[in-house]
């Protein structure tokens, strides 16, 4: 199978799918650790894929998505960012509706914390 075939196939098969650097559990770069962490603390039940583990994978995401950066956050098929744009919807509650409308569980008052955490 060709990793733009397996890409297709996990984003398809999985309502949340995180492509980074390193796993859920051990990120292996801040930009990974920030975007799982967000999905970790909000209860996020995700399917994380490591691209250091695959170097055809890992430029084969950057193809599918024509996104030039890792990580890569997927929501019911539809890539919807990186670190960058994550952080801005998690802070905005953009991040909040978008799990909502697609059915996402998430931990709301996790959400909020982190929203009042990052408050000026």
């Amino acid at each position: 199978m060709s990793a733009q075939d397996q890409i297709k196939e996990t984003v398809s098969n999985n309502d949340v799918v995180l492509f980074m650097k390193g796993t859920k559990t051990m990120p292996q770069c801040g930009f990974s650790s920030r975007v799982a962490g967000v999905l970790n603390f909000m209860g996020v039940d995700y399917n994380d894929v490591n691209v250091l583990a695959d170097e055809e994978l890992r430029q084969g995401i950057k193809d599918f998505s024509d996104w030039p950066t890792i990580p890569q956050l997927y929501i019911k098929g539809e890539f919807v960012g990186g670190c960058d744009i994550i952080t801005e919807m998690t802070l905005s509650g953009e991040l909040d509706t978008l799990f909502a409308d697609n059915g996402v569980k998430f931990d709301k008052d996790a959400a909020d914390k982190i929203r009042e955490a990052n408050a000026e």
